[in-house]
């Protein structure tokens, strides 16, 4: 019988080959990869209640999803604090990414989608009271942008130290709001009514704010960053109410029109908050220029 050349009694001295040479391989004393993310507590995060092999799908989709809200709010954060100062340019990269990490989010349902009616069903009865509309994160993402309900501090009442932050969150001027100072700043003429309004209410829709927008939009060299700014918020809210039609479109094919858990309405609030809008004379505008 012939010899494997390399068997095991007379395999050469391993000698490091030219892709894995400068690689550091002994992490004994230094910082790895899976020691900077924290991998050991994250991938160590999901528990199953059922057992219904689909149900990690479920978890892993919502946990990654409150993983890039957690990036949204620290983008929003900073980006209205640019903008409250004026430094536009900063804000508007900001902006950028949070409306591309929504386009991930809106891809991310397709995976979700893949679960049966069958299978969700295998894995509810495990899900308790607990629901999406409970999202802390998803919450204060919609205050910062101006959605704002005292009402939806309820859920998070058992938790003093969330509901301290939410509740400061929802008395902060939206992202929204200090965009419309800036605008007075810039000489625009805004209703004084309107500067005033309690922070702590959702946006409504304003006269002297859709014609401050107009003066904006007709004269493009002269208020520039304002222009680049209004088309921001567009294009933010556009990758928004694209996440949300992905949404109420998944949960109606997984569950139809049953109502959700947590008792929540289902798929007839989803639809609802379509209508939603988070920059109403922004969109009001183009109709009138």
């Amino acid at each position: 019988m012939s010899q494997c050349p390399y068997s095991a009694s007379n395999q050469p001295p391993s000698t490091p080959t030219d892709e894995w040479h400068n690689a550091e391989l002994n992490f004994s004393d230094s910082m790895s990869y899976g020691d900077y993310l924290d991998l050991g507590r994250i991938l160590s995060a999901q528990h199953p209640l059922s057992p219904d092999h689909n149900e990690m799908l479920f978890i892993i989709q919502h946990q990654t999803s409150e993983l890039w809200m957690k990036l949204m709010l620290h983008e929003l954060k900073a980006a209205r604090e640019h903008v409250r100062l004026g430094e536009l340019p900063p804000a508007f990269k900001m902006l950028a990414r949070v409306s591309r990490i929504f386009d991930q989010l809106v891809t991310a349902w397709t995976v979700l989608a893949t679960m049966t009616p069958t299978e969700y069903h295998a894995i509810r009865p495990f899900l308790g009271q607990s629901s999406g509309f409970q999202s802390f994160q998803y919450r204060e993402i919609e205050f910062i942008l101006g959605n704002k309900s005292a009402t939806l501090l309820r859920p998070h009442a058992h938790r003093p130290e969330l509901l301290a932050e939410l509740q400061l969150s929802l008395a902060t001027p939206s992202l929204y709001d200090e965009a419309i100072r800036l605008m007075v700043s810039a000489g625009l003429e805004i209703d004084p009514q309107r500067l005033s309004c309690d922070p702590t209410q959702p946006t409504a829709h304003d006269p002297s704010v859709e014609a401050a927008w107009r003066v904006v939009y007709q004269n493009p060299s002269q208020y520039w960053d304002l222009y680049q700014l209004a088309e921001k918020f567009i294009d933010l809210e556009d990758s928004f109410r694209q996440w949300r039609f992905r949404h109420v479109t998944t949960v109606e094919r997984i569950i139809g029109f049953q109502p959700g858990t947590g008792g929540t309405e289902g798929v007839g609030y989803l639809r609802k908050m379509l209508d939603t809008v988070l920059f109403p004379e922004l969109w009001r505008v183009r109709s009138t220029l």
